[in-house]
């Protein structure tokens, strides 16, 4: 069954690469979606894929990669849209 996450992760996340590694693991575990830096510090993920990698995905954000300290998650699930081809960064908020 397919998922989708949505994802705010907050903490120091920002200049630390996790971005890049957000699309890394992301491609590992076959998922779609996006991520992009907030205006208020936080990163923001939409993930959709298999539920199972979906949630091994947002376990990872709980730690983020080596230089990030994340401090909270916020995590909201749905049904997957499959508005998505891939996963990659984007540059801005709506």
């Amino acid at each position: 069954m397919k998922k989708r996450a949505h994802i705010i992760v907050n903490g120091r996340v920002q200049g630390v690469g996790f971005r890049m590694c957000s699309v890394d693991r992301a491609e590992k575990l076959n998922l779609v979606g996006w991520v992009r830096n907030r205006d208020d510090g936080c990163v923001e993920i939409v993930a959709e894929g298999n539920e199972t990698d979906v949630e091994a995905f947002c376990e990872w954000c709980k730690t983020g990669p080596e230089l990030a300290n994340v401090v909270g998650t916020r995590m909201t699930y749905s049904d997957a849209t499959d508005e998505f081809d891939s996963f990659g960064i984007r540059h801005s908020q709506p």
